[in-house]
């Protein structure tokens, strides 16, 4: 449809069924149960006309359903209009891949690209034309369930994957690749910092470090082509993000010149008066509108307000029908208009949906996530070379919960558990507990059979961690260990077998300071997804040698939280003086984290040379290239993630003390070297000054590379030329 017929269809609408257009509302309003829609209806009050008039669904999979309820609704609308149908695809559809925070471990973003296309693939063919994903938030604090859902606390890791997933996602030509969907890139703005880690709690940071930490990610996302933005529950400098006209009609709008439209989170616009912004309903709806709010998810301030509001003169009509042309717009984007069925094929679906080569991808792209972060005397990897030799209990050994919290259409029913994923691996040489391990308080007779198992093994593989909804939205916890009874199996099994193996199935860092003390090896897992036993297994035995490496720290204590890598420099550096009492410093705990940003170790080893740069100063003329020689001295193929940090020596501002510039995933075959280059340029260093200005400082910058934030180079001191 061309813009002159989205103009004259705005102009036929009346102001009801411009205000329908910016509703969104849940699946069960469409029902056909007579029992699953009176709830919804009566909560909100709804008509079947204001139902039929509503621009967007929330929450409906499946093909056949789509298809029915496009088609009756589109015929009950009366100038026909159809509707969109969004959905929380976050980490796969059905075919469910490693968490995002997982995900990111294996710095592969081609690995991410492809989980997005997989997405889309099974999403658009079951009816949906939006996935809520990427999720960009920066995130520090673990205590915030939440951080699952990220791609750690690195804004240039979380620009790259962020591309790469609306990439994945959206395709190049999203009108007539049916099998795309568009992409809505959230939460806007910082909801990864909440205060104390509590989820939708405050936000408290100047907007400096807001623009230079938080925001590079959403705008990554948004010049990658992203259709959508979601606001964030969270208040920006005192104002709730779905009512901060700053935010999103001067950062997001005039700045950064997104065009596309703005949906709230849940009942976000609702919540801006238990914010205390506004006084009620129908001030919420003023504050979001003006604010720039276009679709309003699962309230009803917009429906019961804004004609009132309009024809009061105390909204500008104008304001509605930009933000109903912009639904529109986004419609005749995805080709609703000629093609309102879109993808959604029975058919295809039955075919494409949790499909063999799918559930391929997914073992890859696992086993690639996974962080082997210690691995004592080799232990790892597993050989069965003895009948039994490996004993493996644990919540976790027998368990498909291991999906995570934002897995909508996966079933555990579909996922290969550890047991499963090893024994199809050394069925001779596994033998597993029978007894029921409860995550909270193994009882004694699950403690009982892991110690009685453990003194006849070789090797005891301990699966601990997390339930799925022990991390994810609204599940922060003040503590992050494991719990208490996982460390009472640990140590129990520990007394008698010291060839204790942890498996951490997590949504989060986890404080791991008493397993690290017990374990021999510890492997992070993460929530693998559905094929989660297998890849897992591939990495236990050898079969896939772990690459994978941190973007979030783990803190040796919830005390230290939040640490992470890129911290600012202080007036008084312990690293300067550890010995002294005046330093910024812990008494009773390093300030390092217990695994820093970008640690993994793998089954190889690999050793770094020298680093060499081209000269000893550069301009936007002349980019510094950086060379480091990596070998890999053990007889296992592999593949190391190298990465390039920078210190800005003196700056208008207080600069980190280091900050991650560029990285490459290289594979290297055993008794074989590679070089690793990289590219330094002025816009490397850019970053947002006092003034707000994003500008470089000519001066003096550290260079360093290594294999993690933690172990680097010593500096080399170069020069950018103003």
């Amino acid at each position: 449809m061309q813009h002159v017929q989205l103009e004259r269809l705005l102009s036929e609408m009346t102001m009801d069924e411009k205000i329908g257009q910016l509703l969104q509302i849940s699946g069960d309003f469409y029902s056909t149960t007579a029992q699953e829609r009176t709830g919804p209806m009566s909560q909100l009050g709804l008509t079947e006309r204001e139902i039929a008039n509503a621009g967007s669904v929330l929450g409906v999979g499946g093909a056949a359903e789509c298809r029915r309820i496009q088609t009756e609704y589109m015929a009950r609308h009366r100038l026909h209009i159809p509707t969109l149908f969004m959905g929380d695809v976050i980490h796969g559809y059905r075919t469910i891949f490693p968490i995002p925070l997982g995900l990111a471990s294996s710095w592969d973003v081609d690995a991410a690209a492809q989980m997005a296309r997989i997405s889309a693939r099974e999403s658009a063919v079951s009816g949906l034309f939006l996935t809520f994903s990427p999720m960009v938030d920066l995130v520090r604090d673990p205590r915030w369930g939440r951080v699952m859902e990220s791609t750690g606390e690195d804004p240039r890791l979380n620009a790259e994957f962020a591309r790469a997933m609306v990439r994945g996602y959206q395709g190049g030509d999203l009108r007539n690749d049916v099998e795309r969907v568009a992409a809505c890139v959230k939460h806007f703005a910082a909801y990864g910092a909440p205060v104390g880690g509590r989820d939708y709690n405050t936000v408290d940071m100047s907007e400096r470090e807001l623009r230079d930490m938080y925001l590079p990610g959403y705008r990554a996302a948004i010049e990658a082509g992203a259709k959508t933005v979601m606001t964030s529950f969270n208040t920006v400098n005192g104002m709730p993000a779905s009512g901060n006209k700053h935010l999103l009609r001067d950062i997001l709008r005039k700045e950064w010149g997104f065009d596309g439209a703005l949906i709230s989170d849940y009942e976000a616009v609702r919540e801006l008066v238990t914010n205390g912004v506004a006084q009620d309903d129908e001030q919420a709806a003023k504050l979001a509108i003006e604010a720039g709010v276009d679709i309003e998810m699962m309230s009803v301030c917009y429906l019961r307000h804004l004609r009132d509001l309009v024809e009061s003169g105390r909204v500008d009509c104008a304001i509605v029908d930009e933000a109903v042309m912009r639904v529109l717009e986004l419609k005749n984007d995805l080709g609703l208009f000629e093609n309102p069925l879109r993808g959604a094929d029975e058919g295809r679906e039955r075919s494409v949906v949790l499909s063999d080569e799918h559930r391929a991808a997914a073992r890859d792209i696992a086993g690639e996530c996974v962080v082997l972060l210690k691995n004592g005397a080799g232990i790892l990897p597993l050989h069965a070379d003895v009948p039994a030799s490996i004993a493996l209990a644990g919540p976790c050994a027998t368990s498909h919960d291991l999906l995570g919290a934002w897995s909508w259409q996966g079933r555990q029913k579909e996922t290969v558990s550890l047991a499963e994923g090893l024994l199809a691996r050394h069925p001779h040489a596994v033998t597993v507990a029978r007894e029921s391990c409860d995550y909270d308080d193994p009882s004694p007779a699950a403690i009982a059979e892991a110690v009685d198992m453990a003194r006849s093994a070789s090797v005891v593989v301990l699966a601990l961690g997390e339930t799925s909804d022990m991390s994810g939205e609204a599940a922060s916890r003040s503590d992050i260990r494991l719990p208490h009874g996982q460390i009472d199996m640990l140590r129990a099994v520990r007394a008698v077998n010291p060839n204790v193996v942890v498996v951490l199935f997590n949504g989060r860092p986890l404080d791991l300071t008493e397993v690290d003390r017990e374990a021999r090896a510890i492997v992070e897992a993460w929530f693998p997804g559905t094929e989660a036993g297998r890849a897992v297994a591939d990495v236990l035995v050898g079969a896939t040698n772990p690459s994978g490496k941190l973007t979030m720290s783990f803190p040796r204590t919830v005390g230290q939280v939040p640490v992470y890598y890129n911290s600012c420099s202080t007036g008084r550096p312990y690293e300067a003086k550890p010995r002294e009492k005046y330093v910024s410093k812990y008494l009773d705990v390093a300030n390092d984290p217990l695994y820093p940003f970008g640690f993994g170790l793998s089954y190889s080893t690999f050793s770094y040379g020298p680093v060499t740069v081209s000269g000893a100063e550069f301009d936007d003329r002349h980019p510094l290239r950086v060379d480091v020689s990596i070998a890999n001295t053990s007889d296992v193929d592999g593949v190391e993630i190298a990465q390039l940090y920078v210190r800005d020596l003196v700056g208008d501002a207080v600069r980190p003390v280091k900050e991650l510039k560029g990285f490459s995933r290289v594979r290297i075959a055993a008794g074989s070297s590679v070089t690793v280059t990289f590219s330094l340029t002025p816009d490397d260093v850019r970053y947002v000054h006092p003034d707000l200005a994003f500008t470089s400082d000519p001066g003096e910058f550290d260079i360093m590379v290594g294999p993690d934030s933690r172990h680097l180079s010593s500096p080399i001191r170069v020069v950018l030329k103003s």
